[in-house]
This record gives C-alpha cells, structure tokens and sequence, in this order.
C-alpha cells in the first residue's frame, strides 16, 4: 500500500511539473505579439453582444465596439486574429453560439483570397490562447501544415522546447493570469505612418476563389441561417493587398444570391472621411486610432439604420458595464 501511494504521488508531482512548464514555455503574447492573446480575452467577458465580428486584422484594427457603443449603444465584440483564415473564422464562430447568439455576424471577406494556411506561426497566434473544444480540434486539423502535428498543439512543450534560454520575465508574471490588451477585440494603435505610395497592382493568372473557400463561406452561412442569424459581409478599407474588382464580383455575387449584405468600405472611404496621410498606422495595410474611429461610426450608423440592434444605453445594468470601459478606454486614446 504504501509503495502504491508513493507510485502515486510521484505520478502527481511529475504531471503537476509536467503542466507547468506547458504553461511556461508557451508565449504569453503580452507585451510581444499581442495579437496571439486576443482570441482568449472573449471568455472572461459579459456574453451580450448582438453583433459579432469574425475575420483577419482588418476587423481587430478597424473596428471599434466602443465607438459602435458610445454612437449607437451597440453591444459588439470583435472575434478577429491575425491572418486569421476563413475556416478557423467558421469554427471560432461556432465555439461562439455556445456562449451567446448575436443578431448579427460581420465578416470581413480578405481572407477569402487564400485557400491554405500562411505560417505555423500565424495558426499559433489564432489556436494556441483557444479554449479547447471540438472546435478548436477540428480548426487545428484544418489549419495544421506538414509540418504540424496535433501533439504539440496538446502539449506546448513539444513546439516550444527551445524557448527554456528565453524566457523572460514576462513568462513568469503572466504564468497564471493575464492582461486586456484589447476592448471588446480591438487593438488600439495610435501610430501614423501615412501612406506614401500605392504599390503597383500585379496581375494575377487566376482570381477565382479557391473551393474551400466557397465551402466555409456557405458553412458561416448556414450557421447563421440556423439560428436566426443576419449575416453581413464586409471588406475593410485597406489599400494593400489590393482588392481587385474580379474579388469584389465574386462576392457581390454570392451576396446576392443569398440575400445578404456586402460593404465594400473602399468605395466609401471619401463619405467615411479617411485620409490615408493620417489615418493609418502602416502606410495603408490597416487603420490607426483616428481611422478606426472614424469607420466605426459610419459602421455604427449603418448597422442601426439596416438591423434591428437594441440601444444598450437605456439598460442600466449593461450601460454599467460600458461605462466603466469607456472611462479606461477615453484614457488610453489620449
């Protein structure tokens, strides 16, 4: 018996060692590529949202749910991650509708240009903050490159090994908790790098969408057909890479098909007001603060005269709620 215990409680420690440093070696994306912890800070907040983003950084840099909500009192929340492809936004939707369903769901339709993952690296910033859940499973067999192996997804050790002669102190401060970095999913930027040169628009041998891409868009949606869902298609206002119109036919057309909306923002960048000279903080990839700003209240207006959004500014409890991010949010943009 007593041999059996000491069986066991050497199995504990060793599982209990083994967690921890799963936890340590994997980045913390705090204070460096902060892009990787936005995808996590959605399940510590209040599940009220009636309009949900979906989609790349053109959706996490461009669109403020605070802005939405000091314009029209619209309860937002923006889902979006770096390069973030369109069937991790089909599966990051669906781990969705288990905590809440929105009016609307906004995606922003860059991603449909691609039809294979970009990097491990960028697969690493949408999956490795996710809660797990089938979804997060079948986004990691869907996202995974020859490279990749569903173990070191499970066990982080096995991707981040070499990182025992990094670790700083960011990784022991940020072992157990973590910071907001974002409102609601938007990452405040309040850089301007003016946009100096429009870059030369190459063509292309082949401007349809790939297959797998049609496939996700049907299934997101289906998704929303299913549960009462408007969906609203949307391409952000970034000059690069360029959008060209053989994109934007494809899309107006399945748009139609279906009797949904689409925004093209970049036809309405002079009624939006953006002035790419002060408005971006990239030369043009995506929008600054000021722009940011902007956009979301034309967006806001448009969504209050399309949809029926309940003005969250006349309930109490959630007005509450608002307030006191408001308060933080005002300080941080000055």
């Amino acid at each position: 018996m007593k041999r059996a215990i000491k069986v066991i409680v050497i199995l504990l420690i060793s599982l209990i060692i083994f967690y921890l440093l799963n936890k340590l070696l994997m980045p913390k994306y705090m204070t460096d590529l902060v892009e990787g912890s936005m995808i996590s800070q959605y399940y510590d907040e209040e599940k009220n949202h009636e309009v949900i983003f979906i989609g790349d950084c053109e959706v996490y840099a461009n669109f403020s749910p605070m802005v939405l909500y000091q314009e029209k009192g619209i309860s937002s929340y923006v889902r979006g991650s770096s390069q973030q492809m369109i069937w991790q936004s089909y599966y990051i939707l669906k781990e969705t509708l288990k905590y809440e369903t929105p009016k609307v769901v906004v995606f922003n339709v860059n991603s449909m240009r691609y039809d294979e993952p970009v990097s491990e690296a960028y697969n690493r910033l949408t999956l490795d903050k996710m809660k797990w859940s089938p979804e997060k499973i079948e986004m990691i067999k869907t996202s995974m490159r020859e490279e990749e192996s569903m173990l070191s997804y499970i066990f982080p050790i096995l991707r981040y090994h070499d990182r025992f002669d990094k670790l700083t102190q960011e990784d022991f401060t940020y072992l157990f908790n973590e910071k907001k970095n974002t409102y609601q999913g938007f990452l405040i930027n309040k850089e301007i790098k003016p946009l100096e040169n429009v870059p030369t628009v190459k063509k292309l041998a082949n401007y349809k969408f790939a297959d797998i891409d049609y496939e996700y868009l049907q299934k997101i949606l289906d998704l929303c057909n299913e549960n009462n869902i408007k969906l609203l298609l949307i391409k952000a206002p970034s000059v690069y890479p360029h959008w060209y119109e053989e994109y934007d036919e494809q899309i107006e057309e399945f748009a139609q098909k279906n009797n949904i909306n689409f925004i093209n923002f970049l036809d309405k960048v002079e009624e939006i007001g953006i002035d790419y000279k002060q408005d971006t903080y990239d030369r043009g990839l995506h929008l600054n603060l000021t722009g940011a700003t902007k956009l979301s209240k034309y967006f806001a207006n448009y969504l209050k005269e399309n949809y029926t959004l309940t003005d969250y500014r006349q309930n109490s409890e959630v007005n509450k709620i608002y307030q006191e991010k408001l308060e933080q949010y005002n300080k941080d943009i000055v």
